[in-house]
């Protein structure tokens, strides 16, 4: 080889690193939270002897932050638009507390009274919207109130006292899992072959997007940080349905939270309302201008939050087979903090769903982790705190680094 084609080949190793290396430096906020799950539960794998990981805590991991991933969702859509809300555990409480009163004392069929509950919830998100939206008032205000409003509505409607048992199939909601039409001694092939689809169809949709927007110019993303990160993914997803298949499989609430994580995917990459939802949070007078109806966006992000916390409350309620006046005690922190963790800025415009997933995720194996630890309630609080800033901190370095 000449001393020419030796000298190129190092320029244009160096040149792909250098690429590289600028490429994650603006995508590290996407990356750093996955490799900061990764890296949480490995750390906690060692430190519990391997029992993170046992296919019944897994289970339990899942049923214990349901309902924080659900609300996880909406609250990504109010803080990308600019806004926060502060009374989703109040309205988780109250719902729950509602579905009570009507199933166990009223008699009413458990089907209908979710219904009513999931429309009751969204009626409050829009209510709340409805003064953010068209009368200005800020967002922390607003939703303050409704805190305090549906906290001692909850009070009120259970006059104090908790209200349960629900009937079984209610129970199917939180406590439930997918049954299994193939009888396999001691596994769950159903659970592990639409597991096993999902990595597939995931890994597939990536791969047929990274050749469109290379066909038309506008992807930069190196391709074996492409290739590590889909195929991670997908390594990941099958590990953990080949754990869960070996316990019960699915459970119920992990179906509809897959269902939901895809629809709201779906609904903030690839529509016109999820590109004007970030275009409000980004600069809400210019999206005005632009002829984007702010004001109505910001009503239906509330009331998509309301709902979801509604169904939220229906998750915990049929979890703990009963409604108490506490459900729902400072959920909203837990919750954004996830969004917060996630990679979403304070400042509105930029965040995920998946990243919220993630970071609802590592809230709960934290969580989970430090209770297996035997670490005392006052440090975990100690510990979430200082995460959250640290995730805040990071996305300020970053938003300064990028002006």
């Amino acid at each position: 080889m000449s001393q020419q084609a030796t000298t190129d080949t190092a320029v244009g190793s160096e040149t792909e690193s250098a690429s590289h290396w600028s490429f994650l430096r603006r995508h590290m906020r996407e990356y750093g939270i996955l490799i900061a799950l990764v890296v949480i539960m490995a750390f906690f794998q060692i430190a519990t002897d391997g029992i993170l990981m046992k296919p019944i805590n897994l289970t339990n991991l899942v049923l214990q932050n349901s309902y924080i991933v659900i609300m996880a969702l909406g609250m990504l859509l109010v803080i990308v638009s600019g806004h926060i809300d502060l009374s989703v555990g109040s309205v988780l409480g109250f719902v729950g507390a509602l579905a009570a009163v009507m199933i166990v004392q009223w008699d009413m069929n458990f089907l209908v009274a979710s219904i009513i509950c999931l429309a009751v919830g969204g009626l409050i998100g829009a209510a709340q919207g409805y003064w953010v939206a068209y009368w200005k008032i800020p967002s922390f205000i607003v939703t303050l109130a409704g805190m305090l409003v549906f906290k001692g509505l909850t009070l009120w409607l259970l006059a104090g006292q908790s209200v349960g048992p629900f009937p079984g199939g209610f129970q199917l909601l939180a406590s439930g899992f997918l049954p299994d039409v193939i009888d396999v001694r001691g596994f769950h092939l159903v659970s592990f072959v639409l597991g096993a689809g999902v990595a597939a169809f995931i890994l597939g949709l990536a791969l047929k997007h990274r050749f469109s927007t290379r066909g038309s110019g506008h992807s930069d993303e190196p391709f074996s940080f492409f290739m590590a990160k889909n195929v991670l993914i997908a390594v990941a997803i099958l590990y953990l349905t080949w754990l869960l298949s070996s316990f019960r499989g699915f459970p119920n609430v992990l179906i509809v939270m897959a269902v939901l994580i895809a629809a709201y995917s779906f609904v903030t990459s690839r529509t016109t309302i999820g590109r004007r939802i970030y275009a409000i949070g980004g600069n809400e007078k210019a999206a005005k201008l632009s002829g984007i109806n702010t004001e109505r966006l910001t009503f239906l992000t509330f009331a998509n939050m309301g709902m979801l916390a509604a169904l939220a409350g229906l998750v915990f309620a049929a979890r703990l087979n009963t409604a108490t006046p506490k459900a729902g005690l400072a959920f909203e922190l837990d919750v954004i903090a996830a969004v917060f963790i996630g990679g979403a800025s304070m400042a509105g415009g930029v965040g995920t769903i998946v990243g919220a997933v993630i970071g609802a995720f590592i809230m709960g194996v934290m969580n989970n982790g430090m209770s297996i630890l035997g670490i005392g309630i006052d440090y975990q609080q100690v510990i979430k705190g200082l995460v959250l800033l640290l995730a805040v901190i990071f996305d300020v370095v970053n938003r300064s680094r990028a002006s």
